[in-house]
C-alpha cells in the first residue's frame, strides 16, 4: 500500500550514450541531476541508470545514486524499474527504490522499500514523486 510521500525531484539529463547493441536489444546509460526535497530537507541529487529495451517496447532500468543535503549530510540510493516511452517523446518510469545511510536525518529511509515515479521529456528535463511503501 503506498504510504507518504517522502520527496521530490526537479532537474535533468546530463548524459545519455548507448553502451551495447548485442542481440538487438539496445543498453543506453542515463545521467541526471537535479533538486528537490527528501524527508522534508533540501537536497542535490544525482544519478545513472542503465535501460534495457524490451522486445515489447518497453524498458527496464537499474540506477544508482547519491543525495546531499547543504550541510553534507548524503544518502546513497539503489533502485530499478519499467519505463514505457511516452507522446511527448520522453519515458515514464515506475520502479523502486532503496536507501543507505549513516546521516540522522535521513535514517528513516534505511530498511524500507521507496516507489518512485520518475518521467522524462525529449528536451532532457526530468521530475519525480518518491512514497514509501507500507
Amino acid at each position: 500500500m503506498l504510504g507518504e510521500q517522502v520527496g521530490t525531484l526537479s532537474g535533468e539529463m546530463t548524459g545519455i550514450r548507448v553502451l551495447s547493441t548485442d542481440g538487438g536489444h539496445a543498453v543506453t546509460e542515463a545521467s541526471f541531476q537535479g533538486t528537490g526535497t527528501l524527508l522534508g530537507t533540501a537536497v542535490k541529487d544525482m544519478g545513472t541508470y542503465e535501460s534495457v529495451l524490451q522486445p515489447d517496447g518497453t524498458l527496464f532500468g537499474e540506477g544508482q545514486g547519491i543525495s546531499m543535503t547543504e550541510a553534507g549530510e548524503t544518502v546513497t540510493w539503489h533502485g530499478s524499474g519499467v519505463g514505457r516511452f511516452n507522446e511527448s517523446g520522453g519515458v515514464n518510469w515506475r520502479g523502486a527504490v532503496f536507501y543507505e545511510t549513516a546521516a540522522a536525518t535521513f535514517a528513516r529511509l534505511n530498511g524500507i522499500a521507496v516507489v518512485f515515479e520518475f518521467d522524462t521529456e525529449e528536451s532532457g528535463k526530468v521530475s519525480a514523486s518518491l512514497y514509501e511503501w507500507k
